[in-house]
This record gives C-alpha cells, structure tokens and sequence, in this order.
C-alpha cells in the first residue's frame, strides 16, 4: 500500500515539476513582449491570451502537485492542536463532502467545455488573432483527474491515521528553507540570551 501510495505521489510530483517550468516561459515571454511593444514597438495581440492561459494551465497543473506535498492552505488556528485521529477524521469528512463531488464536477464539466471548443475550433476572443482555445480547455479535465487521483490517495493516509494513530511518511520534498536548522538557529540565540540574562542577574545580585 505505501509503495501504491508514493507511486502516485511520484506521479503528481513530476507533473507539477515539469509544468513549473512555465514559469520560467511565462516569464520569458512577458520579457519579450515589453521589449517589442516599448523599444519594437510592435506588440503582439496574441501574447495577452497566452499569457493567461500559460498562468492557468500552471495553476491547474499545480493541484496535484500540491495536494501531494500537504500545501494547500488550510485554516489550522485550531486543527494544529488537534490529534492525528481527529485531524484525519475532519479530513476524511470534508473529502467525501466537498473535495470528491467538486472535484468530479471540475471534471464533467472541464471534459464539456473542451470537448464543444474542440468541435467549433474556438478560438479566443479577448484580442485580435486569439490563438485556439481547445488546449487550454483540455487542461481542465486532465488536471481535475489528477487531483481527483491524488485525493483518493489522501483519503487513505486518512484511514491509516485513524488505524494507526499517526499520519503515514510522505516523499520528502525540496523545501525553501532547511526548517530544522532554520529552527536551531532561531533557538540558539534564544538560549543565549536567556544565559546572559541570568549571568548579569547574578553579578547585579552580587554587587548589591
């Protein structure tokens, strides 16, 4: 099961990765459009459309991805106190209440629009020359399967945590910050601080 587990997290992992680097060509192609509007002054009318359905196609792709690695925003002012059992209870819920029926419906509803854009050859509308429509549209059933796959994953490290007590491993991730040390650091001076405190408290209780 934990192999099962990983296997599809490695899936949505390297799908989220490989679609990162839109990033860097969404950048490149703002870059270039500013330089042939400002300095060319000849400004593509197709560059605005594509632009947006670059950022749409990462964010969407990005789901899964995200789900995997536990990132999605959460409100845990109090779900942090709570124990595994608990926290795995609250999640199970809300998955079967509103993760599984939304997200099937992102998935009808994607498969319609990209299947009515295939057959008309949509293009968009928004500016001159729109490029198509139909691969942007594609992306929403296909990235609504995924996230959908990866939360069937989650619901069951949801049933194991409620087995066993505890949540199961997740694949450990690439992190901004080296969070252990980042927290030893911010600990550190804390201790000195505390010790030099008590010296001088000591030596003004000896003077006095």
């Amino acid at each position: 099961m934990r192999n099962l587990l990983f296997f599809i997290d490695k899936v949505s992992s390297w799908i989220g990765q490989l679609f990162s680097w839109l990033i860097l060509a969404l950048t490149l192609l703002i870059a270039w459009e500013v330089f042939a509007r400002y300095v060319l002054n000849t400004p593509n009318p197709w560059a605005f459309d594509l632009m947006i359905m670059m950022y749409g196609t990462l964010i969407m792709m990005a789901g899964a991805y995200t789900l995997a690695k536990n990132g999605h925003v959460r409100g845990d002012v109090l779900y942090g106190f709570f124990p595994p059992r608990l926290q795995a209870g609250l999640d199970l819920l809300l998955y079967f209440v509103f993760f599984i029926p939304g997200v099937a419906a992102l998935v009808w509803a994607g498969y319609t629009y990209a299947a009515e854009s295939w057959a008309i050859n949509e293009h968009s509308t928004l500016t001159a020359s729109g490029p198509p429509l139909y691969p942007f549209k594609t992306i929403i059933p296909i990235s609504g399967a995924l996230l959908l796959m990866q939360g069937f994953v989650e619901i069951i490290r949801c049933i194991i945590c409620l087995k066993q007590g505890e949540w199961p491993a997740r694949e450990k991730d690439v992190e901004e910050v080296d969070v252990e040390k980042l927290k030893e650091m911010v600990q550190a001076p804390d201790a000195d601080v505390v010790n030099e405190h008590n010296r001088a408290a000591l030596k003004s209780g000896g003077r006095e």
